[in-house]
């Protein structure tokens, strides 16, 4: 009888076992999250007097590193904070990955920035084999720019010291 319940339980810690294994064979889910905002000043980053701007439009694109191909692609679109989430399925480790700008809803502030540090794309790390334990990527902030910059940016790039004085 003792060798009967001693089977018993060893089954079913082997089974368990193997189905814990089966539920972490599965493909992982990252979420990557970031902002769109308004380039009120017309710098090509954020300032104190940036704005985020709801219902932009995003993608992301994942390609082969060689050819380039595109091998995986979702959009989004930012909540009344100018934040977005993206759920991704899988592992993308032989790819390269960033979120890029669509579309701002926004007439006054949709112009893509052009040349600098950029922020019409953010690259993403979309692996488990990196060393982040988190499903959460953080992508950096992308943005529009303002048609015209407000009046008040000459005196807030002054205070980051990024005009000299005689140009103000």
């Amino acid at each position: 009888m003792a060798k009967s319940s001693q089977a018993v339980i060893l089954f079913a810690v082997a089974l368990s076992l193997a189905l814990f294994g089966i539920g972490h064979c599965t493909d992982p889910r990252f979420y990557v999250e970031g902002r769109v905002y308004c380039d009120t000043c017309r710098i090509q980053f954020v300032t104190k007097v940036s704005s985020y701007i709801p219902g932009a439009k995003v993608r992301l694109e994942c390609r082969n590193r060689e050819g380039g191909h595109l091998t995986y692609s979702i959009e989004g679109e930012t909540d009344k904070t100018g934040t977005y989430s993206l759920a991704i399925d899988g592992d993308h480790e032989e790819e390269v990955c960033e979120v890029i700008l669509v579309k701002s809803p926004n007439p006054e502030c949709d112009e893509p920035f052009t040349g600098g540090f950029g922020g019409k794309s953010a690259r993403v790390s979309l692996t488990s084999n990196n060393g982040i334990a988190s499903a959460a990527r953080l992508a950096n902030p992308l943005g529009f720019m303002k048609k015209q910059a407000l009046p008040e940016c000459p005196d807030i790039l002054k205070e980051l010291g990024l005009l000299p004085t005689a140009l103000l």
